[in-house]
């Protein structure tokens, strides 16, 4: 009699991977030595917390500079390390790790995912990812440490430096600074630059990186002009890195608009101030989860522009979460080649394969409803203003982490739906493209078609 060996495909593997992260996270954070005080954390924070981290969201219950000792804060750090490596890189170190063969229908899925052509390139880039990443943070950790080690000292200087690097580049968004975020540091043109400099790249994704370096580094010889730049990269890398610009650009012009004479956000500021911050209010909304000022003090139309920030967030294959840029542009090509009556979508000379732009809205779809569905139940489960619960699901869907002050005061119902909210996000997209992605079988059979009235 044969043993049971149960399949599992490789969107269960990304699924159950992050959940035993979590899982352990969790176990490793009840432990009294993870606590400041020496006592045992309450599961339901210690879920909250582990699930915050590997789903590198921010949203805590509790305060992470407080409540944590140096082995809890150190876990955490780990946490989001293996959350924002994860996805694709974080999947095929535990298949590799487990000793699963890797078959035939994996590899296309995992190859798909990656753009790449054989699983040697899978490795290969998995490399490069991890490399990356470390000089990447190391490269913050350097940054942040002509702040913080004249402010703490050298060795906690040190460390602050590299719990925030790694924090800001996989866009967590968890801080050990205090109650404000980085609202210290609200006028501090070098703590921003930083931070949104991490923010960003971790966002735009591994692929543009690599892409943005093979191209220099095969026209380097030559004289390229920017244009001529852009025009030999990925069509992938420039949709990419012009909705990042866009959003970016869009996002800062009306936070600074909306917000100009506002007291509570950025209204006392200079006019170098104001800018600097609602840029950073812009970049933080795509995922990274830090803040500045107070998100309760935003005006509602302010919120309203964040909450469609955080809903869209960064880019695929990288830190951070949301439907993703790409996906985005894409709805809104494909809605204006609707209105214009064509019928392909065409971007930079290139056409957009229908299944791709299906993939898009599919995923957009779902994530909206899921998104529709826990406002629903947060509604019934937390006596709020509803601007604040759209805020806090939509943050941890989109894997943000901002909040209206509201996470703190969660009851255990609500702190069950954002823990679900923080893991489909993190997990729900990103599995729904990979399973678009499979090979179907052709269908023997095919129906006449028939139009309906739409609109």
């Amino acid at each position: 009699m044969k043993p049971f060996r149960p399949h599992l495909s490789t969107t269960q593997i990304i699924a159950l991977g992050f959940l035993c992260a979590i899982l352990l996270g969790t176990f490793l954070l009840t432990l009294p030595c993870s606590s400041a005080s020496g006592a045992a954390t309450s599961p339901a924070d210690a879920l909250f917390t582990a699930t915050t981290s590997v789903c590198v969201t921010g949203l805590v219950t509790v305060p992470t500079y407080l409540h944590w000792s140096l082995f809890g804060k150190i876990v955490i750090l780990i946490l989001i390390q293996l959350g924002g490596l994860g996805i694709i890189s974080f999947t095929t170190g535990i298949m590799m790790v487990i000793g699963r063969k890797i078959t035939l229908k994996d590899r296309i899925l995992l190859e798909d995912a990656l753009n790449l052509n054989t699983l040697s390139g899978l490795v290969k880039f998995l490399r490069k990812i991890f490399l990356g990443t470390f000089l990447v943070e190391t490269a913050g950790a350097i940054c942040y440490s002509f702040v913080f080690i004249p402010r703490y000292g050298l060795l906690r200087g040190c460390w602050y430096s590299l719990f925030h690097s790694v924090s800001a580049f996989c866009n967590a968004g968890i801080d050990i600074l205090g109650d404000n975020s980085l609202g210290d540091y609200l006028t501090h043109p070098w703590m921003n630059g930083v931070t949104m400099t991490l923010i960003i790249l971790g966002g735009l994704g591994f692929l543009v990186w690599w892409d943005i370096l093979n191209t220099w580094n095969a026209f380097r010889p030559k004289s390229l002009t920017l244009k001529k730049f852009f025009s030999r990269l990925h069509l992938h890398t420039k949709i990419t890195l012009t909705a990042t610009i866009a959003l970016i650009l869009i996002g800062g012009i009306a936070v600074f608009l909306l917000e100009y004479d506002n007291p509570g956000t950025i209204g006392n500021l200079t006019l170098f101030e104001k800018i600097q911050a609602s840029f950073f209010q812009s970049v933080t909304t795509r995922t990274a989860g830090y803040a500045t000022f107070s998100q309760t003090d935003l005006r509602s139309s302010t919120s309203m522009i964040c909450l469609m920030l955080m809903f869209i967030g960064g880019s695929p294959i990288g830190t951070a979460g949301g439907i993703k840029t790409t996906t985005f542009i894409l709805l809104a090509l494909s809605t204006i080649t609707t209105v214009k009556g064509r019928e392909h979508v065409v971007v930079y000379g290139r056409t957009i394969p229908r299944k791709t732009v299906q993939k898009a809205l599919a995923v957009t779809s779902v994530s909206f409803l899921a998104l529709c569905l826990a406002i629903i139940l947060m509604s019934v489960a937390e006596p709020a203003a509803l601007l604040d619960i759209a805020y806090e699901t939509t943050s941890a869907i989109g894997t943000v982490g901002l909040s209206r002050d509201f996470t703190p005061h969660l009851h255990m119902a609500g702190k069950l739906i954002i823990i679900l909210c923080m893991y489909l996000g993190r997990i729900g997209p990103i599995s729904l493209a990979i399973i678009f992605n499979s090979r179907a079988k052709r269908a023997l059979i095919q129906y006449p078609e028939e139009d309906i009235t739409v609109g």
